[in-house]
């Protein structure tokens, strides 16, 4: 996770910060309760991507060493 605002502003293609920061504040309002940590998984065919994506695992980007793909979820 990166914390950089300008980062995220990129990532989403905010023209302006004001908009970046409505999802800064929901993301703390939703979250603010939870801790930081994840539980990651790599899946390595589409039958694991779909049986961690019924439990609640989000797509996270990239490949594993092996091909895999990386998946978390909030603790």
């Amino acid at each position: 996770m990166h914390n950089d605002i300008l980062y995220v502003k990129e990532l989403l293609g905010h023209k302006h910060i004001d908009n970046t920061l409505i999802y800064v504040q929901l993301e703390k309002t939703i979250f603010q309760s939870q801790n930081n940590e994840w539980i990651v998984k790599v899946a390595k065919s589409v039958e694991e991507v779909c049986q961690l994506v019924e439990v609640g695992f989000e797509y996270v980007t990239g490949e594993y060493m092996d091909g895999g793909k990386i998946f978390r979820k909030r603790k």
